[in-house]
């Protein structure tokens, strides 16, 4: 389970590191463009992707993974 989560938490962590070491003023874009954004579309977007990366998860437990 611990194996899991770290694996998860690194997995979460190199993706993110090659966003901003691949696409660094894209990003910088993106989080001024995310602060005239809604806090309600904001929310509505982070309750999706948590329900993406649950569904992602359990496939694969499902799977085997």
């Amino acid at each position: 389970m611990i194996q899991s989560i770290l694996w998860g938490l690194g997995l979460v962590l190199v993706i993110e590191g090659l966003a901003y070491a691949l696409a660094p003023s894209f990003m910088k874009d993106l989080m001024r463009r995310m602060q005239h954004e809604p806090e309600e579309t904001l929310r509505i977007a982070g309750f999706g992707a948590l329900v993406i990366g649950t569904g992602l998860a359990v496939l694969s437990h499902a799977l085997g993974g």
